[in-house]
């Protein structure tokens, strides 16, 4: 990123008051023709054949903001996999892929 002069724009990153951290295994996604909006939440097996889907926290994203993050997600993805190997998706019962 350069401003007009071409020099390279300084970026500074801090945290709001309200910023968090949290542990997702569970992302569902909303599209429309605005914006993807990303929920994460928590899974956790409540009985044998049920689980309970805790989300906690909502990111809406451009459509330009969503692609640039799939882009950095499958990046980084490759790199993890270079180093410790395949990601390998669990089937869930039926033969069904986690997607």
């Amino acid at each position: 990123m350069n401003n007009p002069i071409g020099q390279p724009t300084k970026i500074q990153m801090a945290q709001t008051a309200d910023y968090r951290e949290g542990y997702a295994n569970s992302v569902q996604i909303r599209v429309n023709l605005w914006d993807f909006y990303l929920m994460f939440g928590q899974i956790t097996q409540t009985a044998q054949d049920a689980v309970e889907i805790r989300n906690f926290q909502g990111v809406y994203l451009s459509p330009p903001q969503a692609k640039a993050l799939a882009n950095l997600l499958n990046q980084n993805i490759g790199q993890y996999e270079t180093a410790f190997g395949e990601i390998r998706l669990e089937p869930l019962p039926g033969g069904q892929v986690v997607q």
